[in-house]
């Protein structure tokens, strides 16, 4: 069980309170509690989606879960079991949240080197691992696709955003979402000639997985963009690119890993337009064109005679 040391000043232990609410337990959240009771550290280790997988629940269970314990979510529950497992001390906590590779007392030149190094290492390695044959049917079908949808939840929500803009401005009229009740209506609206992007680099997350699925089910083209190959997200897609995966991190938000999806997004419009490469150069022209005006002219400076903007 979890370690038996006070928390919050005073509050029950969170084992007993565990113990203590059994009764009020439904079967779901009894599975949470003995998942628990034989991984005391996995609410530290694992993220809501990550914790309900392995308890075979639902993430919603377990935020019902932490409310029965008196905690407002999930967040505040991990918090206090960290709290009693001892990891208040300083040098453990900066191992397990910030990585291996880096210590507290790290001069600014050996950061930036670690962590050149560990970027370049994931581009290399999604480069190296990218389906290129699978990219060229993805940039493809999106050329010439009715509807595009583009799923992502948090950070993913950003890099979702980011292929949506790119595509916009070589007339790709695409949608991303990261709202999981407009995704599944707009998913819903899919067919045979649409393609839909889901994007989580665990390959785990409810919300996207659920988008991803749904436009499957009515026929479109489904494509994975994760660090996961055997996750379920991939096992929705007809089509899966794998990006590198975190490093000596233990969070799954690592920037390299935002770094290799970035990468794979470029390939995507990059490849695309190159499907209609004429008339892809008219439409970037034309946008370039129609934000000129917002541009404040390049100047040349008197001292230096170099060109600033």
């Amino acid at each position: 069980m979890v370690s038996r040391t006070a928390i919050d000043g005073g509050n029950l232990l969170i084992a007993q309170q565990i113990d203590e609410k059994r009764a009020e337990m439904s079967a779901v959240m009894v599975k949470i509690a003995d998942l628990l009771e034989e991984r005391p550290l996995a609410p530290v280790q694992c993220t809501i989606t990550e914790l309900a997988n392995d308890a075979d629940v639902s993430p919603a269970t377990v935020t019902r879960f932490c409310r029965l314990l008196g905690f407002p979510g999930y967040i505040q529950f991990r918090v206090a079991v960290a709290s009693e497992i001892g990891r208040g001390d300083v040098s453990e906590s900066w191992s397990a949240d910030i990585g291996r590779d880096f210590r507290p007392d790290d001069a600014p030149q050996t950061i930036a080197r670690t962590l050149l190094a560990s970027h370049m290492q994931a581009l290399q390695e999604t480069t190296e691992r990218i389906d290129l044959e699978g990219l060229l049917q993805v940039a493809r079908a999106i050329a010439g696709c009715r509807h595009l949808d583009i799923y992502g939840v948090g950070g993913s929500g950003v890099i979702a955003d980011e292929l949506q803009m790119r595509l916009f401005r070589i007339g790709i009229n695409g949608h991303s979402w990261s709202d999981v009740h407009s995704g599944l209506a707009s998913a819903v609206q899919q067919t045979a000639d649409s393609v839909a992007i889901g994007i989580s680099n665990t390959g785990r997350t409810d919300e996207t997985l659920q988008m991803l699925s749904q436009a499957r089910s009515v026929g479109a083209l489904t494509v994975a963009l994760t660090s996961e190959p055997a996750s379920p997200l991939a096992r929705e897609a007809d089509v899966t690119l794998v990006t590198a995966g975190p490093g000596q991190y233990l969070q799954p938000d690592d920037l390299s890993v935002k770094h290799s999806q970035l990468l794979v997004i470029d390939l995507i419009y990059l490849i695309t337009a190159q499907q209609d490469f004429g008339g892809i150069a008219t439409k970037l022209a034309a946008s370039a064109m129609a934000v000129s005006d917002h541009r404040r002219p390049a100047r040349r400076s008197v001292r230096s005679g170099r060109t600033t903007t």
